[in-house]
């Protein structure tokens, strides 16, 4: 029996499919996928962890690390364990107030994240270029400040996906072809007019993720304007190395992000696996990757995680 009357405003529940035309290998792809979710949260509660306990590290890197950190969990969380069970168990039904709330919660938790790299590239900035007035100028209080803001802007400007969302008719099917709710995936299956929040949501795109991205491109150019002015090669090569991290991290998360979010919009031709598989990457792969690249590249961290992890020499 159909999961809703074509009389309704909505259904009650959605039915996700999972990745179209690899349901059969569906199993095969959770075991990476798990094991990358797993990962995920244990590098990124060990960050946090190590950050909080550690008072030497309540820098400002350390803690925009920090808030970076809780946003990964959170984006990650909300969609990896219904991925699963709709790949372990096919259990793709998710009720409708549900899906609302994943779209919400993945779409605000996700600008946040844009938003701490624009803070953290704003970190290195002031490090490199404004060394002497770094601690005058990012003190604890303007770092709660900008890390209230960044929330605030994520839960102000994505609330009204939820909805928009809501009030659309979805008379044709409930089925929706994806792993999980996205907003783009559930305004295809929408049986009205929906051009107008398509251009609310790339207008949200662009003042998020769009302008944190050129402005994160602007501090780099100062950056590197300051570090090539500098006498020495050891200096320049030092000051690089202290941004290596910031720029690995950005490549790994925006890479995914602007690859989805063309393709649903203007790759028309790009074959839906491949879409959907990305956008899982996005999910998933930053969260991992992020603690990581981090752990092992800043060695403060990486000494503080060895300490913690190591076992005391038996006395003879």
């Amino acid at each position: 029996m159909s999961a809703y009357n074509k009389t309704d405003a909505h259904p009650s529940t959605f039915i996700l499919i999972g990745i179209p035309g690899l349901e059969a290998v569906h199993i095969w792809i959770s075991i990476p996928f798990c094991v990358v979710y797993f990962l995920a949260l244990l590098g990124n509660c060990s960050l946090l962890f190590i950050i909080k306990t550690d008072s030497s590290l309540h820098e400002p890197m350390y803690l925009f690390l920090c808030m970076l950190a809780v946003a990964d969990l959170v984006v990650c969380t909300t969609a990896v364990p219904k991925l699963l069970s709709l790949f372990w168990f096919h259990d793709g039904e998710i009720r409708f107030e549900a899906c609302l709330t994943q779209v919400f919660l993945i779409h605000s938790c996700s600008t946040m994240e844009s938003g701490f790299f624009l803070a953290m590239a704003f970190d290195r900035y002031v490090a490199i270029c404004k060394p002497l007035r770094h601690s005058a100028i990012l003190t604890h209080s303007v770092i709660r400040g900008m890390g209230l803001a960044i929330v605030l802007r994520g839960i102000a400007l994505l609330s009204p996906h939820p909805f928009l969302l809501y009030w659309l008719p979805y008379c044709s099917t409930n089925i929706i072809s994806h792993t999980y709710c996205e907003f783009m995936a559930l305004i295809k299956i929408a049986c009205t007019e929906t051009r107008i929040r398509k251009a609310y949501s790339l207008i949200v795109a662009f003042l998020t993720g769009g302008v944190d991205f050129v402005l994160i491109i602007c501090s780099y150019v100062l950056i590197l304007h300051t570090v090539f002015q500098l006498p020495s090669k050891e200096a320049q090569l030092k000051s690089l190395g202290t941004c290596g991290s910031h720029v690995c991290v950005i490549l790994v998360s925006y890479t995914p992000a602007f690859f989805s979010f063309l393709t649903h919009r203007f790759g028309h031709h790009v074959a839906p696996h491949v879409h959907i598989f990305v956008a899982n990457i996005y999910l998933l792969v930053p969260p991992m990757v992020n603690p990581i690249i981090y752990g092992v590249r800043t060695k403060r961290i990486w000494d503080r995680f060895l300490k913690f992890f190591s076992f005391p020499k038996p006395l003879d």
